[in-house]
């Protein structure tokens, strides 16, 4: 008669897992790169500083700290209050609509009359409050970043419950994440904008893009 198998004394262990605050992270920095990396017209500046090499780093940090600001906006409440008020909504898209015309402008009067190459390339034409003023209205006059950041991010932030917040700071993370490499690897672009020619096409496609969101603000 066959000895009846002997259990083995060796115990396993269950894999570790990951706490949930770790785990809703995750889905926010996904659908905040999602959303954030499209060509719009605060990407644009974005790339335009770092190629410029001018006040890349207060421009970075500016633009991930007006998406804290307007994500936790979101994830507090301010989404259902401008949800509830469809005249704020309009006067954003104006008030948006009409300064995107005016950045499209001022490319298409670069494309006409460029600014020499060496001066365009190295920066310093600008000073930093200049350029963190422009920073500031490209994110805030736009309304395309209250809809990703206050409604949409806040929003699916909000229906994640007791774990919004690090929703939210997976959002945070990504816009950090691709500002920082969006400003300081467009000097990978360097050799290529060595060329006036390639200015001109950058600030000629920023007129276009930029003049068809204004429209569509408009339009919406």
């Amino acid at each position: 008669m066959a000895a009846p198998a002997r259990r083995s004394s060796v115990r396993t262990t269950p894999p570790p897992r990951l706490e949930a605050p770790v785990i809703a992270v995750v889905p926010g920095l996904l659908l905040g790169l999602s959303l954030i990396v499209a060509i719009g017209a605060q990407n644009l500046f974005v790339l335009r500083q770092g190629l410029r090499r001018e006040h890349v780093g207060a421009v970075v940090v500016l633009c991930s700290v007006s998406d804290l600001a307007l994500i936790s906006a979101g994830v507090v409440g301010s989404g259902t209050v401008i949800a509830g008020a469809p005249w704020l909504v309009t006067v954003l898209r104006v008030g948006g609509a009409c300064f995107l015309f005016g950045c499209a402008v001022l490319a298409l009067r670069r494309v006409a009359r460029p600014v020499p190459v060496a001066s365009v390339a190295a920066g310093g034409g600008a000073s930093r409050w200049s350029v963190l003023g422009t920073g500031l209205a490209v994110t805030w006059l736009n309304p395309h970043a209250y809809l990703d950041t206050v409604l949409v991010l806040g929003g699916v932030a909000v229906a994640h419950g007791e774990q919004r917040w690090p929703f939210a700071a997976g959002a945070v993370l990504a816009s950090v994440v691709w500002f920082t490499a969006l400003g300081f690897g467009a000097r990978v672009l360097l050799p290529l904008f060595s060329r006036p020619a390639a200015w001109r096409v950058l600030d000629l496609v920023t007129a276009v893009l930029l003049t068809g969101i204004a429209a569509s603000l408009l339009v919406g």
